[in-house]
C-alpha cells in the first residue's frame, strides 16, 4: 500500500469503465443519498492532471502532443489511439492518487472516471469489492451519443467531423472493452449498461456492490438528469 495518511485510498470506493455509461451520475447519485465525498476524474483530469503532465514532460526536455489528434485525426488508427490513451491514464493515475490522498472525510469517497482503470485500482485496494466497472452495451451507447450533445462535440475543428466521430467512437470501444477484460481477470464486478434500469436502477446496482463500505441513507434519491439517462 502506498502512503495513506488519511487512510483514504484504503477507504475509497471506485467506479471505472467505458464512456458513456452513467459513472459521473451513479457516483452523484451515491454521493446524495449516503452522504459520500465524490471525485470526479474527468473534472481533475481535464484541468490540472494536464498541466501535471505537461510540466513534467517538459522538465524531461520532452514537448507533449496535443491529444486532440489522437481521439480525432487520421494520425492513428483507432487501435493506436486506445492504446495510447491506456498508457496516459497509467501516468495520470499517478496524480489522481495525490488528489485523493489530499482528501479527509468521516465518509467514504466515491471516485468515478474512465482513467481509473481496474489494474491501477486493484493496485491500491486488496478489497476487489469496492470498485465496480461500468459499460455501456453497443445500443446504449450509440442512443447516449446520439442524444447527449457532449457525446459528438470534438474538442478541435477538424477538416472531417464524421470521420473524426467515429474514429473516436472506435476508440472508445476498444478502452470500454479493454477495461472490461481488466476487470474480469482481476475478479471485479463489471455492469453492463443497457438503457432498461434508468440511472436511479443502476445506482441500486452499485450501492448493492458497495453495501458493507456504505453509511446509512441520509435522504431521499434525487433526479440523475433531465432526460432520465444516466451521463457518463
Amino acid at each position: 500500500m502506498q502512503w495513506d495518511s488519511f487512510t483514504t485510498l484504503r477507504n475509497a470506493l471506485w467506479i471505472g469503465g467505458g464512456q458513456w455509461a452513467g459513472k459521473t451520475t451513479v457516483a452523484g447519485i451515491l454521493a446524495d443519498r449516503f452522504g459520500l465525498t465524490h471525485y470526479h476524474y474527468d473534472y481533475h483530469d481535464s484541468r490540472g492532471h494536464w498541466d501535471r503532465r505537461t510540466a513534467a514532460a517538459a522538465r524531461r526536455g520532452e514537448t507533449l502532443a496535443d491529444p486532440g489528434p489522437a481521439a480525432t485525426g487520421p494520425r492513428w488508427t483507432a487501435e493506436e489511439a486506445a492504446a495510447d490513451a491506456i498508457g496516459c491514464f497509467r501516468e495520470r493515475f499517478a496524480f489522481v492518487l495525490d488528489d485523493l490522498r489530499a482528501l479527509q472525510s468521516p465518509r467514504p469517497i466515491v471516485a468515478e472516471g474512465w482513467g481509473l482503470r481496474p489494474e491501477l485500482v486493484a493496485a491500491v485496494t486488496a478489497d476487489r469489492k469496492r470498485m465496480v466497472v461500468l459499460v455501456a452495451t453497443e445500443g446504449f451507447r450509440q442512443l447516449q451519443i446520439a442524444r447527449l450533445p457532449r457525446a459528438a462535440a470534438l474538442s478541435r475543428p477538424v477538416a472531417d467531423p464524421e470521420g473524426a466521430q467515429r474514429h473516436r467512437v472506435a476508440r472508445d470501444r476498444l478502452i470500454a472493452a479493454d477495461a472490461v477484460a481488466s476487470a474480469r481477470r482481476r475478479g471485479i464486478r463489471v455492469i453492463e449498461v443497457d438503457g432498461s434500469r434508468d440511472a436511479e436502477g443502476v445506482a441500486d446496482m452499485v450501492a448493492g456492490q458497495f453495501a458493507e463500505f456504505l453509511p446509512a441513507a441520509e435522504k431521499p434519491t434525487t433526479a440523475a438528469t433531465a432526460d432520465g439517462g444516466p451521463r457518463r
